[in-house]
Parts: structure tokens; sequence; C-alpha cells
């Protein structure tokens, strides 16, 4: 059975928490997300169609991760597994939260949530069981790196769902690594919460197989004198759909954003960000970079709100984009909305190709074309890469966007 229909018949689950419940509800009344609005007009129907076609499966997945294994000086989770964390050291603290807190930030989160503005989220929170949400409290300094990871099973739709309360005067190095097994589906919501002097350096790497699926939801909320910084890189992917919400909920915080998403073959990736300012002071550097091949289809669409209360705030949002195939489109679409009258923000695009004289110039030097391209490539993935918090020796990503057939 479909999942939309599973949504009206309101059968996901023999046992269904009150958090399903809630969002089932909410989804019911229209349980597909307006095509002709501005966040869904350019999706791809049928590929998002194939997102939908899978079962829903709540089994545990055996680990089968690319990475090395686990050094002593990172901590990996796997979301969906089973754990019972309580990480207690000289300098830092990692708890799980228990589930009545889990429950009641969910809840929260779910009240304000609009049907079409946040469908990812209530899709996979309508269909996340409580074995694939894993919440966490951290607070301390000098905490390892942390790796957490969530895949999907061949021919399954799953859905996976991260919380993390970052306490004051916190400071984390976290990956979180998104992958796709052929012919599967992957639902992935994610909720920071920034408390006061907190600081977060978050990588998210998405990468699937042939005929994987991605729709991953990323909630953030900023309070004073806090930090987030964000590099993200999604490839590999028959359909993907990345959402950044950003909430700075008393202005006075910093946040960075350098994203890229690489299309091939028939593939379409896109990225919506939405960046809510509630008070003054606020800051933000966004830069998007989408690279598109073939027949394939990258989206950005970015959007900063700037109301009457966020005066001084200082807002950038660039779109990058690398056009490689005249088949290959590029829909780019960075805005701004401004109330308050005492602000510095900013907004562009540009869609180009790779540069044909430095190609020229290589290709005189005995390079050849394949590695000319290649060194020109490099040069375009390595500021994104370089802000994802990864060592290169435990994944080379340069080494694995250059080589990537």
């Amino acid at each position: 059975m479909k999942i939309i229909e599973k949504i009206k018949t309101n059968k996901l689950a023999k046992n269904q928490t009150e958090i399903q419940k809630i969002c089932l509800h909410k989804l019911q009344s229209s349980p597909l997300p307006n095509p002709k609005s501005e966040l869904w007009r350019l999706s791809n129907k049928s590929k998002f169609s194939s997102f939908l076609d899978y079962s829903v499966s709540e089994k545990d997945l055996k680990s089968d991760l690319p990475y090395p294994k686990n050094s002593q000086n990172i901590i990996r989770l796997v979301i969906g597994e089973n754990y019972k964390i309580n990480l207690k050291e000289e300098n830092y603290s990692i708890q799980q939260l228990n589930e009545d807190k889990l429950d009641k930030f969910i809840k929260e989160q779910i009240s304000c949530f609009d049907q079409n503005e946040n469908w990812c989220n209530l899709l996979n929170l309508s269909l996340s069981c409580k074995n694939n949400i894993l919440g966490l409290k951290i607070n301390g300094s000098k905490i390892p790196p942390i790796e957490i990871f969530s895949h999907a099973s061949n021919n399954s739709l799953n859905a996976k769902t991260l919380v993390i309360f970052l306490e004051k005067n916190c400071n984390i190095e976290l990956l979180q690594v998104n992958l796709g097994k052929e012919n599967s589906s992957l639902s992935q919501s994610t909720f920071f919460f920034l408390e006061e002097n907190s600081s977060l350096n978050h990588g998210v790497v998405s990468y699937g197989e042939n005929g994987s699926n991605l729709l991953n939801s990323l909630n953030v909320i900023q309070q004073k004198n806090s930090e987030y910084n964000l590099g993200s890189l999604h490839f590999k992917f028959n359909y993907a759909r990345f959402e950044i919400n950003i909430k700075q909920s008393e202005g006075n915080a910093k946040t960075n954003i350098k994203g890229m998403q690489i299309t091939k073959k028939d593939e379409q990736i896109s990225t919506y960000t939405k960046i809510d300012f509630n008070g003054p002071n606020g800051f933000l550097d966004q830069i998007n970079k989408s690279l598109a091949d073939d027949k394939s289809h990258a989206i950005f669409e970015g959007s900063i709100k700037v109301p009457k209360i966020a005066q001084k705030t200082d807002a950038s949002q660039l779109s990058r984009n690398l056009l490689l195939s005249n088949l290959a489109q590029i829909d780019t679409k960075p805005q701004l909305e401004i109330i308050a009258d005492d602000v510095k923000c900013k907004h562009g695009a540009t869609i180009s190709q790779l540069n044909e004289e430095e190609l020229f110039y290589m290709r005189t030097r005995g390079i050849t074309l394949a590695e000319a391209s290649k060194l020109q490539l490099s040069s375009y993935f390595q500021e994104i890469i370089s802000f994802i918090p990864v060592s290169k020796d435990r994944w080379n990503l340069l080494d694995k966007l250059l080589n990537e057939n």
C-alpha cells in the first residue's frame, strides 16, 4: 500500500504514538503539498512520486557504513540502533533526552507547523517510530567530534528524527551522514536548539545509490550569542530535497552556511532555505553552489526575513551555479523580505560554465581536458568541502567527488 493511502486510512502503525497521530491529523486534510506553491512548483512530480512508492520499514538496519571504524577521538551514533547514552567526562556530558522532554519539544514544534511549508517534517514525524527518534542533551567543553548516521534499506522507506539540545557555553563539532541505498527512500528530520553562548559546527553529507531518494529537513533555533555553522553536500540521489529553517529567536546570533548540490544523469536535487531574524544584531553569511550535468536539474530557493524588530541585521545570501551541459537545468531564487530600516542585507545569483580560457591554457601545457576540468572543479568544490567538519583521513570528500562516475 502506498504511503499516501496509509496516511488517509490512518494505518501507518499498529500502535501510533501521540506525535504520529497529531502529524497525521494535520496531513489528512491535504496529504500532499500544494504543487502550485513557490516551495513545490519546481519539484518533479514523477520523481517525488517515486519517493512515496516504497513501503515504510521500521526494522533495525544493519550498519553498513563507508567510514573507517571508530577512532578513540570520535563519538559515532547510528539512528535506529538501541542506545542508552550517558557519557560523562570531566569536561562534558552527553545524555539521552528523556521521553517526556523529547515529546514536549517535538509537540511544541508541530503546533506551529504549516501543512505546506513543513510538509516534510510532518510526513517524517508521522512515520518515525520511537526506535528511530534520537534525542540528546549536550553540555560542557572539549567534546570529541560526533558522527551521526541515518541510512535507508533497499526497496523501503525509512524515517529518522534527530533532536539535539546544546546547553549554555557548549561547543561541538558534529557530522551528520545520510545514506541512500539502491531503490530506497530516506526521510530525515533534524532539530537543534542552541542555548546562549553555544556553538555548533555542523556538517551534512548526503549521498545515495542508483534509484535512491531523500527528504532532508533541518530546523535550528538559536538563542542570544550562539553561533551555528553549516557545511552541506548532497549528491547521487534520483530525487533529493534539503530544507533548512533557521530562527534567531532573539537576535544577537551568528549563522554561516556553505552548501552544495551536485546533479548528474536525470537527477533532481533542490535546496530551500528560510532564515528568520526575530531580534536585533543578527548575522548571516550564506553561499549555496549547484553543479548540474547531463539532463539533471538543480534548484536553490532562499528566503531571508527581517522584520521591524530585527534592526542592525547583517545578512548576505549568494547563489553560485555551474552548468556543465546544454541539457541540464539550474533554477535559483535568493530573496529578501525586509521591513527593518537599519540593516545591511544583500543577495545575488550567478550561473556559469567551466572557464574555456583556463581550460585552453592548461591544455597547451600538456594537461588533458579531463584533468583540466578536474582542476577547475576542485577549486569550485573546495570552498564548500573545507567548511564541512570531516577530517581528510576519514573520508576524502574532494577525491570522492572528482572521481565519481
